[in-house]
């Protein structure tokens, strides 16, 4: 999950293999439901070596305990560790989604789409397509769903939405 950075000295590079080995059983505490246990193990990851994903996913923790200016505020600290993630901004649009700030939303997921690092566009343009629903804009929410099909063909809340929206029109 963690990507190493390029040529550490020695004693960074040690700081680093903790880092990620905490940040690897903060994420199994999150995925066994042990919230506060994950959010120790991510702070101490973090300790260790500040990563952007330790604060992306600290700040996931923080979002289900609906905790989201904590949550906003750690994926703050993951843009600015590293812009090219695109996980944390898409985050942040999920999370300003949680709190019906649509608008607010819309460049944080344009932001993640950009993003050199980011594999779960479909995600984001299945929100995207979202807003946009609800806006009234049903071509640009179809267009978005279709995009999230193109990325992910079995994503079936995309292809739902779709359906739901071409049914609509008829």
């Amino acid at each position: 999950m963690l990507q190493p950075p390029d040529k550490l000295p020695d004693d960074r590079r040690r700081a680093w293999q903790q880092a990620r080995e905490t940040f690897n059983q903060a994420y199994r505490l999150q995925t066994q439901g042990d919230w506060a246990g994950a959010m120790a193990a991510y702070r101490r990851s973090i300790a260790y070596f500040p990563t952007a994903e330790a604060y992306t996913f600290l700040g996931s923790i923080y979002a289900n305990l609906y905790l989201y200016e904590a949550a906003m505020a750690e994926c703050q600290r993951a843009i600015a560790l590293d812009p090219d993630f695109g996980n944390p901004y898409h985050d942040m649009g999920t999370y300003l989604m949680a709190q019906e700030r649509w608008e607010e939303a819309i460049p944080w997921f344009q932001k993640a789409l950009q993003a050199r690092r980011f594999e779960a566009r479909h995600y984001t343009h299945y929100h995207l397509g979202q807003i946009c629903e609800k806006q009234g804009l049903w071509e640009a929410a179809m267009d978005h769903y279709r995009q999230a099909l193109e990325l992910a063909p079995d994503y079936q809340q995309a292809r739902q939405a779709l359906y739901t929206l071409y049914a609509r029109q008829n």
